[in-house]
């Protein structure tokens, strides 16, 4: 009975009557077997048959599974209440509660299967089949044709789950359509005379309409478009279509249509490698309302983007594009806030801890006081840093090797070569106190040309500079770590004091000072820096190379941090000293004097529901808090908040070229009931007591389905751009299995668009 079970099964899933036969000759005209499980080899694999009674006619070669049939053949699985084979017409019958699984997971169910074709082909009644975990099609008749293709008659599909509560079933959205074609080899389900509903209310109608089934994450085809107005564009709809390459590769193209400002098209490539990635963004468009008196046509582009593409295992080629044709066309078309834009590509090679890297630098300002022929191009920017994999006496070692060529359209151009060599030696004494002694000589060799282009500076228009920087450094550290109570786990305190032993004038007159966009003159002081709690204790404040910290300093200090199971609560407290003021620091960096400013911070981390960070500055002559940033971080479960605040001194808002010195902002998500959801944003500018910008919305977001409705307002004027209020629909329906985070139906940052 073993043998004729299997010879039986051969028949029922592979249509195979040649083995049922050669069986047949020396039987009976008749087999049956009762509560019966059979396995076969064959192909690549096993199949299984089970089967309450299986029945065998000689005459007819007919097979009959009834009662809880299942076949299993390779991970496919068959399960019905009856199977019948009919070998010689090539007709395999399943009838009663008829299930079909693949191995991908998706699931078929039907109440009667007649396929043919060895099972290629066949017609299913009262179909239905079940994709990944929701997503269902639903048909009155369907044909399978080929083996990969199912043509649908009266069909229905959703990716949404279907709840099993009585007045729950209707999902947020399902297409409906008189015929549909689902492509298995291309997992994209065709429409024919398709009606889209939500909520089961019907809503567009279109006579073709297709979309990939749940189980496929990246597919290419036609966006829900967005629809909105601004004051500065009129009404406008984008109508992105996507474009999918490969899991790693895949581009957008964003047609937009305005009422006022013309037409837009924008289009996006992204790729990833497995140590890099890259994307380029590129823009034009073409604007009849153009200019102050906006009656002027004019015609605008951009080229956007970033990327690290791998060459081998030691080199890579990286790249950051900014480029714009016109200054406010970013601002005017929501592409990007940014008034300064940096462009570079670099050519780098790492190998252990050495590196070697060329770059080169393009700047274009578009600020109305920014003049870009006195913007520098930097072409090229050599480096070669090299750390011996090995210590060196004990110590870390290492040698940099610098080069550069500056150059203007009008102003200063400068060549500079510089040499550093530096050795740190740690030691740890018995008592946990941990001393480091620091080395570091520095030989720089500059060339300046045409210095007095711009009016004379009493310095020769063309000269030779050397310079020669060393210094010498110790530092010290005590870290006392005790037993954790409150519910801490443990508590440090670590006393921090620096010794640092340089001479005075490592300035010469005539050195550039290449200090943000544009040189300044000689004697200027470094207009970039401030000090802060992040470089109180750094050697090497200055983040420019022109500009060198001389003679003998002191920086003490101590750092504290809790540490909880959960988070940790930090704390850094901060002063440097110096003999003789340093005319290289400018009033508001905070140190111009003999004594600094008193600079702290402080830092609570509970991530991934709370991260709090502020960092202070006060004066300590007068106790005056000169500098403040807060920012405050917090979630919970689909509710996010972000607070920031920021005081600058008086000095530094001129030196930033800013309109405000205090201002505050906040945004945050709020999770109302269900999967709706609320957002606000704004941001004041405390001084002069008015807002810069504010926006707030309300929308829904589930796994299926997104909508918001959202008004941004900005007070701001950007050149010839007055202020603006933009109102933006956004309405998306999902398709593939993706979780549900935090909403993409929002702006993720309100205080910058793209970010560069």
């Amino acid at each position: 009975m073993r043998l004729g079970g299997a010879l039986i099964l051969g028949c029922l899933v592979a249509a195979s009557a040649m083995p049922c036969a050669a069986f047949a000759a020396s039987e009976d005209r008749s087999q049956s077997m009762f509560s019966s499980t059979a396995i076969l080899g064959r192909g690549n694999g096993q199949m299984l048959l089970k089967a309450d009674r299986i029945d065998y006619d000689l005459n007819t070669a007919v097979s009959t599974a009834v009662g809880d049939v299942e076949i299993d053949y390779n991970g496919r699985i068959l399960l019905a209440d009856r199977v019948v084979n009919d070998p010689n017409r090539d007709i395999v019958t399943a009838s009663g509660h008829v299930v079909m699984m693949a191995p991908d997971g998706s699931v078929v169910f039907a109440e009667q299967v007649r396929l043919t074709d060895r099972m290629k082909d066949g017609a299913m009644e009262s179909f239905a089949a079940l994709f990944g975990q929701n997503g269902r099609f639903v048909a009155a008749r369907a044909t399978r044709i080929g083996g990969v293709r199912t043509v649908a008659t009266k069909a229905v599909y959703t990716p949404c789950k279907i709840c099993n509560k009585p007045g729950e079933r209707t999902p947020d959205w399902d297409v409906k359509a008189s015929r549909a074609v689902y492509d298995e080899i291309h997992h994209r389900i065709f429409y024919r005379d398709a009606v889209v509903e939500l909520e089961g209310i019907p809503v567009f109608y279109t006579p073709i309409f297709e979309n990939p089934d749940p189980t496929v994450k990246h597919a290419s085809g036609v966006l829900v478009p967005d629809v909105g107005s601004k004051s500065t564009l009129g009404y406008f709809v984008k109508v992105p279509f996507y474009a999918a390459f490969s899991d790693s590769q895949d581009a957008t193209f964003e047609p937009v249509i305005t009422t006022f400002g013309g037409e837009q098209l924008l289009g996006e490539y992204r790729q990833r490698w497995d140590h890099g990635g890259m994307w380029l963004q590129a823009s034009v468009a073409d604007d009849p309302h153009a200019g102050a008196t906006e009656n002027l046509n004019q015609f605008y582009g951009s080229l956007l983007g970033a990327g690290t593409i791998p060459i081998d295992d030691v080199w890579h080629f990286g790249y950051t594009a900014q480029l714009t044709s016109y200054a406010s066309y970013l601002q005017r078309y929501s592409i990007s806030d940014a008034d300064r834009l940096t462009n570079n590509l670099l050519l780098e090679g790492m190998d252990g801890r050495s590196r070697f890297a060329i770059t080169g630098y393009f700047f274009q300002g578009l600020r109305t006081t920014d003049d870009n022929n006195l913007f520098p191009v930097v072409l090229p920017l050599i480096e070669y840093n090299y750390v011996p994999r090995q210590n060196l006496l004990g110590g870390d070692f290492r040698f940099d090797l610098t080069t550069i060529a500056i150059s203007r359209d009008i102003g200063e151009d400068d060549q500079r070569l510089t040499g550093e060599a530096r050795w740190r030696y740690p030691v740890i004494l018995d008592d946990g106190e941990l001393l480091t002694l620091q080395g570091d000589v520095r030989g720089d060799l500059y060339h300046t040309s045409n210095v007095n282009v711009l009016g004379q500076t009493g310095l020769p228009d063309s000269q030779y500079i050397t310079r020669g920087a060393p210094y010498v450094a110790l530092d010290w550290r005590w870290p006392f770590v005790s037993p954790g109570a409150w519910g801490m786990t443990g508590f440090v305190v670590e006393p921090i004091a620096q010794l640092i032993a340089a001479p005075y004038g490592d300035n010469p007159p005539g050195i550039p000072n290449e200090t943000g966009y544009g040189v300044l003159p000689t004697g200027s002081p470094a207009a970039d820096f401030q000090l802060d709690s992040t470089d109180i204790f750094n050697l090497d404040r200055l983040s420019s190379h022109d500009l060198v910290e001389s003679g003998p300093s002191a920086n003490v200090g101590v750092r504290s941090e809790a540490l909880f199971p959960t988070g940790s609560v930090e704390f850094l407290l901060g002063q440097a000293y110096r003999l003789k003021p340093d005319p290289i620091f400018a009033p508001d960096s905070g140190y111009d004097g003999k004594t600094s400013d008193l600079v702290g911070s402080v830092g609570v981390n509970f991530r991934p529901h709370l991260s709090v960070s502020d960092r202070i500055d006060v004066d300590s002559s007068t106790g005056t808090l000169e500098r403040n940033e807060a920012d405050l971080d917090a979630v919970y479960g689909r509710s996010s908040l972000e607070i920031g605040y920021l005081k600058l001194p008086s000095e530094e808002v001129v030196t930033l070229g800013s309109s405000s010195r205090e201002e505050a902002k906040v945004q945050a998500l709020i999770g109302l009931w269900g999967n709706w959801l609320a957002y606000v944003g704004a941001q004041r500018d405390l001084v002069a007591s008015h807002m810069i910008s504010d926006q707030f919305g309300f929308g829904y977001d589930d796994e299926c389905l997104g909508f918001s409705l959202s008004y941004e307002r900005n007070f701001t004027e950007f050149r010839e751009l007055p202020p603006s209020t933009s109102v933006i629909f956004r309405f998306t329906l999902k398709t593939s299995e993706v979780p549900v985070q935090h909403s993409g139906i929002f702006p993720q940052n309100l205080y910058s668009s793209t970010p560069l």
